[in-house]
């Protein structure tokens, strides 16, 4: 009877906290996704003991604003259809000003062998510190978007993906035709740049990223790791972007940022090293319009 009781107690509260309409909120430890069909998904406690490790050591002695989807936000899929390729977008809420701004932002995977899959350094003048990538799940995890303000505050979102295996599966492509592919790389912007205007632009990189827990599908040895560890972003003379990457970033990775054209003449540089220390570069001369009334709202 008085484990009935207890049953009865905690479908009630459930129903009541369903019943509020919202997507998704923290229950006791756990979190509660509420679906548009009604389904409910609870998720384990986001307070997990990879993320308290990770805390310890990165952001030692300070306190870090949980579920602050007021200035940061980060989306991922509920269920990836490929744990090797899950896209994930950090959207900012702020514009990046010099009075107040995004410093960085930590891209952080729970239960993942290395769970830093990259550090974003931004700059002020990027407009828009939106950053949106591809990154390899070895297990279901909490995914964390950490960002630090010039402040020194520090503000978290989460998502928890379902996907495993990402990190241990064979590379797409054969390995040989990849590696000689290394190095390629496509610097460009998205529709048409406005000056003045935060502005969307994208680097690729041709690159197997071999994590060093993938299999050679012939030989059955491990194939060694080998990954683009570094894409700095060139405005002019000014550094717009540096990431500092992982294997956790998918094969051949590419990152989407914001710039804010600056005039005619304006040019994109991006330098890429693995974990060779090999280098790849690329350039584009950016083509700016100006902005109409239209493109003001």
């Amino acid at each position: 009877m008085k484990s009935k009781f207890i049953t009865a107690v905690i479908l009630m509260f459930t129903f009541l906290i369903f019943s509020n309409g919202v997507v998704a909120k923290e229950v006791g430890v756990s979190t509660v996704e509420v679906f548009h069909d009604g389904k409910n998904i609870v998720n384990p406690a986001p307070e997990t003991e990879q993320w308290r490790a990770l805390k310890e050591s990165l952001f030692p002695g300070k306190d870090v604003r949980t579920n602050a989807i007021d200035l940061i936000e980060i989306s991922a899929p509920f269920r990836a259809a490929d744990a090797a390729v899950v896209p994930i977008t950090i959207s900012s809420k702020i514009d990046q000003s010099r009075e107040s701004y995004i410093r960085k932002l930590y891209l952080l995977i729970d239960r993942n062998p290395t769970p830093v899959a990259a550090i974003f350094t931004l700059s002020s003048e990027a407009g828009r510190a939106d950053i949106s990538t591809r990154v390899r799940l070895e297990e279901y995890t909490y995914v964390r978007a950490v960002a630090e303000l010039n402040d020194g505050s520090l503000h978290m979102s989460y998502k928890y993906v379902r996907a495993s295996g990402g990190c241990s599966a064979p590379a797409g492509k054969d390995q040989e035709l990849a590696l000689a592919r290394l190095g390629r790389m496509k610097l460009r912007t998205e529709a048409t740049p406005m000056l003045g205007k935060p502005s969307k632009a994208q680097v690729m990189i041709s690159h197997p990223n071999f994590s060093g827990m993938q299999k050679d599908q012939l030989t059955q040895l491990y194939v060694p790791a080998r990954f683009v560890r570094q894409i700095d972003v060139m405005q002019g003379d000014n550094l717009l972007l540096s990431a500092k990457l992982d294997f956790a970033v998918s094969e051949n990775p590419n990152i989407r940022f914001f710039f804010v054209p600056k005039g005619e003449n304006d040019n994109l540089k991006a330098t890429a090293i693995d974990s060779t220390d090999k280098k790849f570069e690329k350039s584009l001369a950016v083509i700016a319009s100006q902005p109409t009334a239209k493109n003001n709202f």
